[in-house]
């Protein structure tokens, strides 16, 4: 928001000269900020510190003692291999600052320091968080220095807990009577965070474990030492696969300076640097602007609402302007949710959505319960979505914290429902004055609750403001309705989708950009051993390592198909598709048609009441009926189609991607196959081989009591993908009849729809 800002005062000031705009910061880029503006003066005033000196790695050594090899900087995640996972995947996303990072380290000069620091220095991994030498770090200032309180910074949650888990074995660090240890994070509850301003007992030094919240956001007084791992886990933004992305990235020089400052508010104060002096030299002055981090839906959609011209061009104005993959990203997402038009035009719903003060999707996921009568619920998600997550998870309880969620769930495979029982269920004991008890008992943040509490008054305002809602009572008549809830779930969250296949002992999942991803421990999906719907919803996925979901909702073929987003004819009768083919359905033909028409009827049911808001859609009953018919039990069957292969070495456009996905389905037939069998219940198919006496393979795959014999091909691999296309042909019918194809996919699929419906639950309590 502070660039787009910028980018109008910018545009102001040539029309109103007498203006007068003062900037200030800590940390800002004077000079990119005075040129941005024409040369405007700048003033710098000094603020009071005492003294910090600092310490980086080679004086550390050398202070310390403290001998580096390749086995103690092995990251206890739980084994070797998982470091040696990590630290590929940090390779692969090398950025332009940590080449700069390796380019300094090979042109270090150490040769001022003794043989055993150099040769530490020589397998220092930079990728490493470094967990035995904070440790061994703490000891001695434990040890060696003056009384005073000490600030870690790290890089996240995962990490202070590990390091936490680490130093309490110690037996001088996790010794109470002489070391007290605090943890600061965002995600704790306000009284564990009020801990760390408290003055230990005389004797006794305090140890803050905290995230770079403690940069800027707090100051506790009595800290006289800080170590700094030199990392910060930081939101970037992946434009080829329209991914955010949450990785460990070195910090700037600002921030650097930033940690070394929290030791010295109130005494002269020593800053321990855990990377070389070289190291620091080579980072950024200053951090990326959010701009050019973060995705760009919302600052799109208001540029429109407040007729500033083209997307494009505005956005070319910025102080740092952003990839134009990023802006066109943002503007083919607000075309897809209906909120742009073709020539980037402000629609109706565009129009509502830019009223509101959240995202689009929760925006539209809003607008949606305001119209099916579901508002409550729906209100519930969306203002839990726009802070932080009410559910608390202690690492020293994180078991206890899942087991309380849990019983949110009633096995509905939805964090959303989740969210919404346990807001109902603090509702309820306010009311009887034991509000506070029941977020003690649930590990539930009282102050989250409230806040949820606040927005879901203002959303009620801001509908009512736009003639959406008129009573309580009216627009929450089908608020106990779950399958409606989940399709207005889908209606905000799509394309946010990922498939579901349950195989023997797991669950796989895969999302159109991403392929396989992972559900983030807390989900009350990731503990479910197998989940009776084909698709996820969720809110938002993060690339930490792998690509992780959060808040995600099971939903059903019918729904993803109605309140989805645009629908087309396959190639045959009773075949639909969506996203470009990576959704594909199959019915039966009379029901196509049939499900053409209601979406078609939904969606100008819709359009009618975002242009007439007093429009009565009960007068509509028999669409109505038929949509919560449709959502309530399932008429087709889906899959998702994994046909898109892109070498890591190929930077391909959008378009070229698009054009080349529909290649890539040879090299894809076993996975199609799996697919396919996986999500109808059977097993993964099994495949025979022998080679024949021209040296030629041939290859058979079994599956559901039916073997299909592929043709002979120069290498196993190849044999085994085209018995899976004959397979595939047959199901699919590229040599059959529409009719023969449809009743060969139903015999497939019969088995699970057989399932689902057994195990679909009806309406939510």
């Amino acid at each position: 928001m502070a660039d787009f800002l910028l980018i109008v005062l910018k545009d102001l000031l040539p029309r109103r000269p007498e203006l007068r705009l003062i900037l200030m910061s800590a940390t800002l880029n004077a000079e990119l900020f005075s040129s941005y503006f024409d040369g405007s003066p700048t003033i710098h005033i000094p603020g009071f510190t005492h003294p910090v000196r600092s310490h980086f790695l080679e004086n550390i050594l050398e202070k310390t003692s403290y001998r580096l090899t390749p086995y103690n900087q092995i990251d206890n995640y739980g084994q070797d291999k998982m470091w040696k996972m990590q630290k590929q995947t940090l390779r692969k996303r090398k950025t332009q600052i940590a080449s700069v990072v390796e380019e300094a380290l090979m042109t270090a000069d150490y040769r001022d320091y003794g043989p055993r620091a150099r040769e530490s220095l020589s397998c220092w991994n930079p990728d490493s968080i470094g967990f035995n030498l904070i440790e061994h770090v703490l000891c001695h200032i434990c040890r060696n220095e003056r009384p005073g309180a000490v600030l870690v910074f790290m890089t996240g949650w995962d990490d202070i807990n590990t390091l936490k888990d680490q130093l309490q074995a110690h037996p001088l660090l996790g010794d109470p009577s002489k070391v007290l240890l605090l943890a600061c994070h965002g995600s704790m509850a306000s009284a564990e965070q009020k801990l760390i301003f408290d003055k230990p007992e005389d004797g006794v030094r305090k140890i803050v474990l905290a995230t770079n919240m403690a940069e800027t956001s707090i100051t506790i007084n009595d800290v006289v030492f800080v170590v700094d791992c030199g990392k910060a886990k930081e939101t970037s933004y992946d434009a080829l696969n329209n991914t955010p992305c949450l990785l460990p990235s070195w910090i700037s020089k600002a921030s650097a300076r930033q940690r070394r400052g929290r030791a010295g508010r109130v005494q002269p104060g020593e800053c321990y640097h855990l990377y070389p002096r070289c190291v620091h030299d080579a980072f950024a002055d200053y951090q990326l602007p959010e701009l050019l981090r973060t995705p760009l839906q919302s600052l799109c959609l208001q540029i429109k609402s407040l007729q500033l011209g083209s997307i494009s061009d505005f956005l070319s104005k910025a102080l740092q302007s952003p990839e134009p993959l990023s802006v066109q990203n943002a503007i083919d997402y607000l075309k897809m949710i209906g909120a742009l038009d073709e020539s980037e035009n402000l629609t109706v719903l565009g129009h509502n959505l830019s009223m509101l003060p959240v995202e689009p999707k929760l925006g539209k996921m809003l607008i949606f319960g305001a119209i099916f009568n579901c508002l409550d619920p729906i209100m519930t998600i969306v203002a839990g979505l726009s802070v932080r997550d009410p559910f608390l998870m202690p690492f020293d309880k994180k078991d206890l914290a899942e087991s309380a969620k849990a019983q949110f769930s009633a096995r509905d495979f939805s964090d959303h429902l989740a969210l919404v029982r346990a807001f109902e269920g603090w509702k309820n004991a306010e009311r009887e004055q034991n509000g506070y008890e029941y977020c003690w008992r649930n590990f539930l943040s009282a102050q989250t609750l409230k806040a949820i509490d606040s927005l879901k008054k203002q959303f009620f305002h801001l509908l009512k403001d736009s003639g959406l809602v008129e009573n309580v009572e009216r627009c929450n008549t089908w608020s106990r309705d779950e399958h409606l809830i989940r399709a207005v779930i889908c209606a905000g969250l799509f394309p946010g989708i990922c498939s579901v296949v349950n195989k023997e002992k797991s669950i796989s999942l895969k999302t159109m950009e991403d392929g396989s991803v992972l559900l983030y421990s807390n989900s009350v999906n990731a503990q479910e051993a197998r989940i009776p719907f084909p698709w996820l919803l969720f809110n938002e996925k993060i690339k930490v390592n792998s690509v992780f979901l959060r808040d995600s909702t099971g939903v059903s073929d019918s729904v993803v198909l109605l309140f989805g987003g645009n629908v087309s004819r396959g190639g045959l009768d009773g075949h639909m598709k969506m996203l470009g083919g990576y959704l594909e359905f199959f019915m039966n033909p009379e029901l196509e048609g049939t499900y053409l028409c209601i979406k078609r009827e939904l969606d100008e049911l819709i359009q009618k009441k975002l242009l007439d808001p007093k429009l009565d859609i009960q007068c509509h009953h028999e669409l109505l009926t038929a949509v919560r018919l449709l959502v309530t039990k399932d008429q087709c069957e889906g899959r998702f189609v994994f046909g898109r292969q892109v070498s890591a070495s190929s930077k391909k456009t959008k378009k070229e991607i698009k054009q080349s996905s529909g290649n890539g389905n040879v090299d894809n037939m076993k996975s199609h196959l799996q697919t396919l069998l996986n999500r109808a219940g059977h097993q993964s198919p099994s495949y025979k081989t022998t080679q024949l006496k021209n040296n030629k393979f041939r290859s058979t795959v079994v599956f559901n009591g039916l073997d299909f014999v592929g043709h002979p091909c120069g290498s196993k691999k190849e044999a085994e993908k085209d018995a899976a296309a004959e397979a595939l042909r047959w199901l699919t019918g590229d040599s059959q009849t529409s009719q023969e194809t449809v009743q060969n996919m139903s015999a497939i699929l019969k088995k699970r729809k057989k399932e689902q419906h057994q195990t679909s639950p009806t309406r939510w309590r």
